[in-house]
């Protein structure tokens, strides 16, 4: 039978508005219940509101999983699975690597599962998905059948919930390199050393539809292993890829032998001062790519976030030649699309450059957002044309 947690009428009526998040100021206190447990939640009047998660640690201290009464077992969490493979396969049917669940987004708070071809790999980010973590692996075995299931619970965000950084191989064979054909292009992912869950998934759909516009002589700032600059060297003349870490940028160079690509180089450097020394030097590019880290972790860094999006924007927009298109990309949750938007008009104006929106868009589909939950827009990618 599972524990009944009360909550206050503000958290009622945002449970009510459809965010399925409750924080720890409005419930009260349960008395001997372990994190991680599935809890009932009701309001002051014992009124069942739906089922979540318990964390004894974050301040996030419930996470709605549902509003039925039902009980939430293996079977409610393979359905939950198997509706959002079913959704991957309309949005995301030819991509052999996507996100195969995406937490808020497919209704499993704080549980991540990424594909890439026969390989899994997953995060629970919470004390309850840590403890549904051995039936998640199950469902993926029987499911699936994957040739291995690895975890990346390597993320600082886990010590919120008072849980350890953790990695490795959790079912089947230990994973050396796993080699993935996206938009026509060859990448090696390592799974277990790799950033996030190996690749940047999010950005699959942003990487084809650069190719619609990328042309003549490229640049690909924070390019990391190589994602759009590979992408876009068969519609360029030549690129130039740039990043700080020289572990991707021999990741990088790996992904390009594989496909063969010489128009390509790569420099390691500081994004900031190679655009500066660029400029100064007046050199000049017809297609330009920002995709930065995040620079907002919190709301307090919204301010220096919007700054460092203005000067990478600023001298982008002052090197790229007229007719010219400036693909950028920012995934600080922290600064809205309409920051974002603002802060590009400001550095067009500041560049004396006239720009147009050819598109705007998120983060791919395999990745939802959800309406009533603003985190889970976190990606916003602009195509810009300079006239």
């Amino acid at each position: 039978m599972s524990s009944d947690i009360t909550i206050s009428h503000r958290a009622v009526a945002r449970v009510l508005s459809g965010h399925p998040w409750i924080y720890r100021s409005d419930i009260e206190p349960p008395e001997n219940l372990d994190g991680g447990a599935v809890v009932r939640v009701v309001d002051r009047k014992k009124r069942f509101l739906g089922q979540a998660l318990y964390s004894s640690s974050s301040q996030i201290a419930l996470r709605l999983l549902t509003r039925e009464e039902r009980p939430f077992d293996r079977l409610f969490l393979a359905q939950r699975i198997s509706q959002a493979a079913d959704y991957r396969a309309q949005v995301a049917g030819g991509a052999q690597a996507y996100r195969l669940v995406s937490a808020e987004g497919d209704g499993l708070p704080s549980l991540i599962i990424d594909r890439y071809g026969e390989y899994f790999v997953i995060q629970t980010l919470s004390q309850g998905m840590e403890r549904l973590a051995p039936d998640v692996v199950d469902i993926l075995k029987e499911n699936f059948a994957p040739r291995a299931i690895v975890e990346r619970n390597d993320v600082a965000v886990r010590a919120l919930e008072g849980l350890p950084e953790r990695k490795g191989v959790l079912a089947g064979q230990d994973v050396a390199e796993v080699l993935i054909e996206e938009n026509g292009v060859q990448f090696a992912f390592d799974l277990l050393q790799g950033q996030k869950t190996g690749g940047f998934l999010d950005q699959r759909e942003n990487r084809a539809a650069a190719c619609q516009y990328a042309r003549g002589y490229a640049l690909d700032c924070f390019c990391y292993t190589g994602g759009f600059a590979l992408t876009l060297a068969s519609r360029c003349d030549a690129v130039v890829g740039v990043d700080s870490s020289a572990e991707a940028l021999a990741r990088a160079q790996h992904n390009q032998r594989l496909n063969g690509l010489a128009n390509v180089e790569w420099r390691e450097a500081n994004c900031f001062d190679f655009l500066k020394a660029a400029d100064h030097d007046g050199r000049r590019f017809d297609t330009v790519i920002l995709d930065p880290p995040a620079f907002a972790h919190h709301k307090s860094s919204r301010e220096s976030a919007l700054r460092a999006y203005k000067e990478l924007n600023l001298r982008a927009l002052k090197m790229l030649a007229r007719g010219g298109f400036l693909i950028t990309c920012s995934c600080s949750f922290h600064v809205s699309e309409a920051d974002f938007l603002q802060v590009i008009a400001e550095a067009s104006i500041d560049a004396h450059r006239t720009v147009s929106v050819i598109e705007r868009r998120a983060q791919s589909r395999d990745h939802p957002i959800l309406l009533t939950v603003p985190e889970t827009h976190y990606l916003k990618c602009l195509i810009l044309r300079v006239m």
